[in-house]
């Protein structure tokens, strides 16, 4: 086993999911994870449908980042004749490609740090179950099985836009959104909101750039932790409104997401800024760096909660406190009102460590809610 599978185990022992552990596992778990230097990541841009140019750009990017940092990429793109209203086929990367699919098991997938899903659109988006996938069965339950395991998974722009017959990878990927459409390519405002996380660092808080901005199914929010959202006022062609979400990062099912909707100019792939941000968002899938909350949600610290014991009418009392004060933050941060928010969880974190009994479960639970202040308090600086 390598050292950064370590990490991630440590990871996902920590994290919170519908298949997370419980705060009993988490009582016998390390706090925090050591942190690593990335070693591996596996680069996927086969396409079954309409393929993007900026795949090669992305890819031979996040090679070059590789070279500059010490780690290897491999790289699932093969040539296939999935033709369409698109054209002939995906001509792919054959001079880069693996021989075989890499989701063959979750042990197999073991060796990288993180997966980066770029733009591997595969013409599910009419939803037929018998249209087929990017991934079949056993591809997905093998990627399932790396994500539990503590796995980190990086979407890149149309990483939406592929397996929309599976709930799972979309709920993995875009918090239940997939691609719904975009405008014609045109400049506009991307906006930070959490400036603390680590792939938010030196990101222009307003930014303005050219590429295709898309709209999703639904807004993720809640879900999972926006990072950024798109300003519609700044283009024409935005369809879901005030809250447009476009960068999110989540806690889920034991491993960590990460997902970035723009990138699909090629000109992207050589813009610094953009480049080091999503070579940190890899990073905070594989757990080398963390901050800013750790995209940690209301939703997840929710889930803690509900499996805390409430045996005795003490328990019931301390466990009604804990959750009026947690939906009463979760209110202020909705509405806005982040400051408050922050007042609110501090009280919160202070009660989620007295209720467990456990010392290590009670630490695991008060850190959650730390992360929730660290969160709002960022969110605040830009509100």
């Amino acid at each position: 086993m390598t050292s950064s599978t370590r990490s991630r185990r440590l990871v996902a022992a920590s994290a919170t999911g519908a298949v997370a552990v419980g705060l009993c596992a988490a009582a016998t778990a390390p706090a925090a994870a050591a942190e690593h230097e990335l070693e591996e990541i596996l680069v996927v841009g086969k396409t079954l449908g309409f393929r993007h140019s900026h795949i090669d750009e992305t890819t031979h990017a996040l090679i070059d980042l590789g070279a500059e940092h010490g780690f290897d990429v491999d790289v699932w793109d093969p040539p296939n004749d999935s033709g369409g209203w698109w054209g002939p086929g995906s001509p792919g990367q054959p001079d880069l490609t693996m021989d075989t699919t890499p989701f063959t098991t979750a042990a197999d997938l073991e060796q990288y740090d993180s997966i980066v899903f770029v733009s591997p659109v595969d013409n599910t988006n009419n939803l037929d179950p018998d249209q087929p996938r990017l991934l079949d069965d056993a591809e997905l339950a093998a990627l399932q099985g790396y994500v539990h395991d503590g796995g980190g998974v990086v979407g890149i722009h149309a990483a939406t836009d592929t397996m929309h017959t599976s709930s799972w990878f979309t709920d993995l990927i875009g918090g239940g959104a997939r691609f719904a459409g975009h405008p014609q390519q045109q400049t506009a405002t991307m906006r930070v909101e959490n400036p603390a996380h680590p792939s938010m660092l030196d990101v222009p808080t307003a930014w303005e750039r050219w590429d295709e901005w898309y709209n999703y199914t639904l807004n993720p929010r809640g879900e999972v932790q926006v990072l950024m959202t798109l300003d519609e006022s700044t283009y024409d062609g935005g369809s879901m409104g005030a809250d447009h979400p476009i960068a999110w990062c989540q806690n889920f099912e034991g491993g960590r997401s990460w997902h970035q909707g723009a990138g699909h100019v090629d000109e992207s792939w050589s813009d610094p800024t953009f480049l080091t941000s999503v070579l940190r968002g890899i990073r905070w899938t594989a757990g080398t760096v963390s901050g800013g909350g750790d995209c940690v949600t209301f939703g997840e610290v929710d889930a803690l909660v509900a499996e805390l014991p409430a045996d005795t009418a003490r328990d019931r009392v301390a466990l009604a406190q804990l959750e009026q004060r947690l939906d009463t933050a979760r209110e202020h941060a909705e509405a806005g009102e982040h400051d408050d928010a922050v007042r609110t969880l501090r009280p919160a974190r202070a009660l989620a460590g007295a209720l467990v009994a456990d010392d290590a479960a009670a630490e695991h639970l008060a850190g959650k809610v730390a992360d929730l202040i660290t969160w709002q308090q960022a969110v605040a600086t830009t509100s």
